[in-house]
């Protein structure tokens, strides 16, 4: 990010559709920017708490058009960060394909800045190894997958008329303070873990997460409409992020059962997904380049 960031950002109008794990951490960094930061969630206490902060909260179901007259339109940044919020593949549609259809809707109105949107690698159905660019074929694998890919669909269908300019981040598997799954079962004492040690976990931080945000915030004006991979520069094998942990808490490396993780009806897909277009595009660094410097500050707090 520029060193003049914070003097680009201060007075902007920043409206954060979903404020859950990232989208919260984002909401948090803005109001330290100087952003003026609208937010609309579901969750009541999650819409408590940002209004403690000084965020204008909104509560409603980003589906619907009832919050289209009570944000301001022409907002210079926009952020859609939703989660699926349940329901199969039905939720999944709802909140993705139907919210941006809402948040489109909302932005004819009053057009706005920049436009960026979380996606996610799942939609990808490439496996065996493949090196994984935004050029690879990207129609989703699963049900859901499919559902994500249908959403950016719209995006390149109806972004162009209602925003400056958008850009697609497709996020590879998420962690960080609070959110380490894997970790929590070894300390737990799990001795065996679902899946196959072998396969290639894509990951990437929280913040950043966050930091791609704000690179496709600050990108320059005359680069826009493009999707990018956000990854770290690890891919490691399973195995290997597993075996580190059981080491750093003193525990024998786990084995693997070769069944698919639970909530899954195959085992994931192997892959590594590249992330070259968003370091040489927007300057965009890993501060947590592999899974080591992730969870390595994740043990010491």
């Amino acid at each position: 990010m520029p060193a003049d960031a914070h003097l680009f950002f201060r007075g902007k109008q920043l409206v954060v559709f979903g404020a859950g794990y990232v989208g919260g951490e984002l909401i948090r960094q803005a109001l330290e920017r100087g952003l003026r930061v609208t937010a609309l969630t579901r969750n009541p206490t999650r819409a408590a708490e940002l209004s403690a902060l000084g965020v204008e909260t909104i509560l409603a179901d980003l589906a619907t058009d009832d919050w289209h007259g009570r944000i301001a339109g022409g907002a210079e940044l926009v952020l859609d960060c939703v989660g699926a919020g349940g329901g199969g593949v039905d939720g999944y549609r709802r909140s993705y394909v139907e919210g941006l259809r809402s948040i489109f809707a909302w932005a004819g109105q009053a057009p706005v800045g920049t436009f960026v949107y979380t996606s996610s690698t799942s939609v990808y159905p490439q496996s065996g190894g493949m090196r994984v660019t935004e050029a690879a074929p990207a129609p989703g694998g699963r049900d859901t997958a499919q559902v994500l890919a249908e959403a950016e669909e719209v995006i390149r269908a109806l972004g162009d008329g209602v925003c400056r300019r958008w850009f697609i981040l497709r996020l590879a598997g998420i962690y960080g303070p609070g959110r380490h799954q894997l970790l929590d079962e070894l300390r737990a004492g799990a001795t065996e873990l679902r899946g196959s040690g072998d396969q290639h976990l894509n990951l990437i931080h929280r913040d950043d997460i966050c930091a791609a945000i704000w690179a496709a915030f600050t990108a320059p004006a005359a680069v826009g409409n493009l999707i990018f991979n956000v990854a770290d520069d690890g891919a490691a094998r399973r195995a290997e992020l597993a075996d580190w942990l059981a080491a750093r808490l003193g525990r024998p490396p786990p084995r693997f059962s070769g069944e698919a993780i639970t909530g899954s009806d195959r085992l994931v897909p192997d892959r590594i997904v590249v992330n070259e277009r968003l370091k040489a595009t927007l300057g965009w660094r890993p501060h947590y380049p592999t899974f080591r410097e992730g969870y390595e500050n994740l043990l010491s707090h």
